[in-house]
């Protein structure tokens, strides 16, 4: 509408944005390297993480005609740096053990986040395709840190899982209408939250190695089905 074309830009909101992103990125990552370790690809891969995040959220709102930081974006910002946590121990993984314990935690409360901000952004009145879009791309990147942990002991194949939003991102660039915009679907949203659950619970370790790749496989076709 034309009341939303000419809102001015929030630039105390997007600022304080900003600053908090890259400082509670930073913060996380040392609470993370002290209580569990980080290696150096760990600290690289998480501050890339939290501050690209940061940059996309804050970037996007700017340059929307809605350039503000509303309630639900504070909920998605928490999880991006979630994520970047989860990006530093996967990171680090590949040279040594991590915690596993810190690893599910981070994810698991990413995961729970994620049925917060949409409630936020609804009892709020500010839900608007911005915020869904960057929502879901939170999921997607904590789905693919979480397929990469999964992959090194459930096998490659298990990187599919991870690899599908971003295979259809590069389809979508080659084949324009793959990249036509689709309409809200919850089912989506349930079979990620879905693939993100079983992904942490085989990341954790408490089931056995058959039941784990079995339900792994079982959100690889729902996945597969979601995005057919």
């Amino acid at each position: 509408s034309a009341a939303r074309a000419i809102r001015p830009v929030d630039q105390g909101g997007i600022r304080l944005a900003a600053i908090l992103g890259v400082l509670s990125t930073a913060a996380l990552l040392g609470v993370v390297s002290v209580t569990a370790g980080l290696g150096v690809a760990g600290w690289i891969a998480g501050l890339a993480t939290g501050w690209a995040a940061t940059a996309l959220i804050v970037t996007a709102r700017m340059r929307s005609d809605q350039p503000t930081i509303f309630p639900a974006d504070w909920v998605t910002l928490t999880r991006a740096v979630l994520c970047a946590g989860v990006a530093g121990l996967v990171a680090t993984s590949f040279g040594r053990p991590v915690s596993i314990t810190a690893l599910v935690t981070l994810s698991a409360v990413a995961l729970v986040l994620d049925a917060v901000d949409g409630q936020v952004a609804r009892r709020t009145g500010t839900a608007t395709p911005l915020g869904a879009r960057i929502d879901g791309e939170v999921d997607a990147f904590l789905i693919l840190l979480l397929s990469i942990a999964v992959s090194q002991h459930y096998g490659g194949w298990v990187l599919v899982i991870g690899a599908a939003r971003y295979a259809l991102l590069l389809a979508g660039w080659l084949i324009p209408w793959l990249a036509a915009p689709l309409p809200p679907r919850y089912w989506g949203k349930v079979v990620a939250a879905v693939t993100g659950i079983v992904l942490t619970v085989a990341a954790s370790g408490v089931t056995s190695r058959r039941v784990g790749m079995i339900a792994v496989a079982v959100a690889l076709l729902l996945l597969a089905e979601s995005f057919g």
